[in-house]
């Protein structure tokens, strides 16, 4: 067994950042690496903790913590149980760390952010697949931050099922 490893996963709740999540746990987690799930809510969200933790993120969350629901709230985030089960099963079968973030602001910045605070090893996000117009319009998350991140980057893109 090598030297566990920091990933990061960022995390918004949508089927394209579960399918990361997903994805990371059936192939990139080995035994005893720690993954840190990366929310980052926008900058005008009000909460209780942001006013503490708005410059830097929040501390690191254990699972434990985290699965609790008025815990997540003081975070302005909402509790997934699909989320939280997939969390605990690799938590109890690959033996892996869990621990979670919170960030306010730009999420491709602070994606970025977090690579460099965190120390990972590797970042896994999910894509929403935007068209060529919405992209250059709206930005792409995964594109800047496979372009700006200084660990490698994995973009999981989202199921296509609802196409013909």
């Amino acid at each position: 067994m090598g030297k566990a490893r920091s990933v990061g996963i960022g995390m918004d709740y949508s089927a394209t950042s579960k399918s990361a999540l997903r994805w990371a746990v059936d192939n990139l987690i080995q035994e005893g690496d720690r993954i840190i799930l990366i929310h980052v809510e926008p900058p005008k969200a009000t909460n209780t903790r942001k006013q503490l933790f708005e410059d830097t993120g929040s501390p690191l969350i254990p699972l434990e913590e985290f699965v609790e629901t008025n815990v997540s709230k003081q975070y302005g985030l909402t509790s997934d149980p699909e989320v939280l089960d997939i969390l605990d099963t690799v938590s109890r079968t690959k033996g892996a760390k869990v621990v979670a973030k919170v960030y306010w602001g730009d999420p491709r910045e602070k994606l970025c952010d977090a690579v460099q605070d965190l120390k990972l090893d590797s970042l896994v996000v999910g894509s929403r697949g935007l068209g060529l117009i919405k992209r250059v319009l709206l930005g792409s998350v995964s594109n800047y931050v496979v372009t700006n991140a200084s660990c490698p980057v994995t973009v999981v893109k989202g199921t296509t099922s609802s196409k013909p």
